[in-house]
């Protein structure tokens, strides 16, 4: 199960990456051809958007997995460990909520963005905003999953801190010294 889910991952990553080379090649080229050719590619212009809608939402599923959405734990960090486990439950019960929401939303506006096309591209705009069912139902499940976990006692003390330093993602810098480490 886990090489499925760590699968699925790797490949948001590489939509991610197409999304992005896809929107630096159509704005990049769409420039030039302004400026050079005094013409331009209308759909590059709606399309270069839904790239961006698209790595937008697909960057958060990502980020939430890894634990990398920013976040303020000063207090957090000084509460005893029953005020962590609470603390944490809070949280992955307010994101499941709106997870829940975004889905109900996305739901409520399905058939107005089928029936909604694209002024350009001439798509449904589902194919722009569905991405909302397959978001609120990935950060769901993880959701669900951490509190199922915090429910059997599985979840250790640094993962109810939900932060993560700078320093905890950087690559330790060969031959400094542990302060020159942290400065860095």
């Amino acid at each position: 199960m886990k090489k499925a889910i760590d699968s699925f991952f790797k490949l948001l990553e590489l939509l991610v990456v197409a999304c992005m080379v896809a929107m630096v090649i159509m704005v990049f080229g769409n420039v030039v051809l302004r400026y050079g050719f005094n013409s331009g590619i209308t759909i590059s212009e709606e399309m270069s958007r839904y790239c961006f809608i698209w790595l937008t939402y697909i960057g958060a599923m990502v980020a939430m997995r890894d634990g990398a959405h920013l976040g303020v734990d000063t207090l957090i960090r000084k509460l005893p460990l029953a005020g962590k486990k609470i603390c944490f439950a809070l949280s992955q019960g307010l994101m499941l909520f709106c997870n829940v929401l975004f889905l109900m939303g996305t739901y409520q506006m399905h058939n107005l963005q089928v029936t909604n096309i694209s002024p350009v591209v001439g798509i449904s705009m589902i194919w722009v905003y569905g991405i909302g069912y397959v978001v609120s139902v990935v950060m769901g499940v993880f959701n669900v999953s951490k509190l199922i976990r915090l429910a059997m006692g599985r979840v250790s003390e640094d993962e109810l801190v939900q932060v993560m330093e700078s320093e905890d993602v950087a690559p330790p810098v060969a031959g400094a010294s542990p302060e020159a480490r942290t400065a860095a």
